[in-house]
């Protein structure tokens, strides 16, 4: 389901819906046209009047008043706006499980904004960096943390149309943030990435390594002109790589490898590890429309591999294997998809991902952790650095924009941007970059 859908999880961010933004704040007259016609419009939806009244209620009870006409007093007396403020905190602290005093509550709930702040900077300074000055935020909206100073500027006239929908866009993103934090101390998700580092140091990388030793090389590849696939690759070290002549259907890509042994043989691997940042676990809630952690974000611990063959994959899923028998683990393998091998298609399921992608992925539960791992060929990296319709720049343009989650976030009403058009003028941004 589209986070644009009439049943989407995020109706009261919509810019179409019931719940838009107008040029008058929320407390315009009881009988006043605009009124009339807005209560008309919800009754359309049976769902949305009770949405409505859940978000009511929860505005009510946050604010601490009983009708829309109290919030007003807050907006002009500023002792009673820090009351109720350190009120909401801890009512905050209570649903997100946040244990410790006051301050400390202020200091997580300044997190949750920051987050927010990333997930909007995440996406203009990449997806949308031509467009920066469509999409830039208003600084009195990035410089207020406070949820209650928040949802007030939704009911202050004194506020633009732009300010009052950044303030709810801001509130939603920092309730998902909130949700993230407590989904990741109820995992323990810190630790398990300190335990999953210190099994790869301690059983799967080579011993004769220092922890952090890295191997560099860069891969030379030869491209297609229709296409720019890899059609093929080698292997060179810093000095040899000096001696190439940078062609257009050429690319020379570090890689900072380590390596792993089986028996006496060596084999060189290239290993990107990390735990999905909170502002990215905000963004998949979104592009899945949910606002559950635990039912759409299952890829908080990841590892990609890079090796020079199909062989080598192999190898390394076997030495897995063994690495976690040696640590007093069964590694179970789930969820496995493997494209390596030619002529086999790509059953990706996620909204702008390619049928052309190739790669070996699945997720392994070990030691009380599940960690997805996605393994390349040399080739099949390249591919999915470079390949047209393939290459993860574009993928995440089209997912972003194919999900309705920029529509969501900058809709066209106050940001003044045509999507379509700009989905596909930032896929020829990502090509260009690419290839010349």
């Amino acid at each position: 389901m589209s986070v644009l859908s009439p049943n989407s999880v995020f109706t009261s961010l919509q810019q179409h819906g019931p719940f838009a933004v107008t040029d008058d704040p929320l407390h315009a007259g009881c009988f006043s046209v605009q009124t009339r016609q807005w209560i008309k419009d919800l009754h359309k939806d049976p769902n949305n009047i009770t949405k409505y009244r859940a978000l009511r209620r929860q505005i009510f009870e946050f604010l601490g008043v009983d009708c829309i006409s109290q919030i007003q007093s807050l907006i002009v007396d500023k002792a009673l706006r820090r009351q109720r403020s350190d009120r909401a905190l801890r009512l905050l602290g209570n649903m997100f499980g946040i244990d410790g005093n006051l301050n400390e509550i202020s200091s997580r709930v300044d997190e949750y904004a920051r987050t927010a702040d990333a997930v909007i900077h995440s996406i203009t300074d990449k997806i949308l960096s031509p467009y920066a000055s469509h999409v830039e935020a208003t600084n009195e909206i990035e410089v207020t943390n406070n949820p209650v100073e928040l949802l007030l500027i939704m009911f202050n006239d004194d506020y633009h149309k732009k300010a009052r929908f950044e303030a709810r866009r801001k509130l939603i993103l920092m309730t998902l943030a909130g949700s993230i934090d407590q989904r990741e101390r109820e995992t323990d998700i810190e630790n398990k990435f300190s335990t999953f580092l210190e099994f790869l140091n301690g059983y799967v990388w080579s011993p004769n390594l220092k922890i952090g030793e890295l191997d560099p090389v860069y891969l030379h590849s030869t491209h297609s002109e229709q296409d720019y696939r890899c059609t093929a690759v080698s292997v060179l070290t810093p000095k040899q790589a000096k001696l190439v002549q940078p062609a257009r259907d050429n690319k020379l890509t570090l890689l900072k490898r380590r390596s792993f042994n089986v028996g006496i043989r060596k084999t060189p691997i290239y290993v990107s590890i990390r735990k999905k940042p909170p502002e990215a676990k905000v963004l998949k809630l979104l592009r899945k429309n949910q606002k559950n952690p635990a039912v759409a974000v299952d890829d908080e611990l990841g590892l990609m591999a890079v090796l020079d063959s199909v062989s080598d994959v192999k190898a390394f899923q076997k030495h897995l294997t063994r690495s976690a028998s040696k640590a007093d683990s069964l590694m179970v393998l789930e969820d496995i998809s493997d494209t390596l091998v030619e002529h086999t298609v790509y059953r990706g399921r996620a909204v702008g991902s390619s049928e052309k992608t190739a790669m070996m992925k699945f997720f392994a539960r070990l030691g009380g952790m599940r960690v997805e791992f996605i393994i390349h060929t040399n080739q099949t990296w390249l591919n999915y650095m470079y390949q047209q319709d393939v290459a993860h720049n574009e993928y995440e343009v089209k997912r972003l924009f194919d999900t309705g989650v920029i529509e969501l976030l900058f809709p066209m009403d106050i940001f003044h941007l045509k999507h379509l058009n700009t989905r596909n003028e930032m896929v020829q941004f990502f090509r260009k970059q690419i290839e010349s």
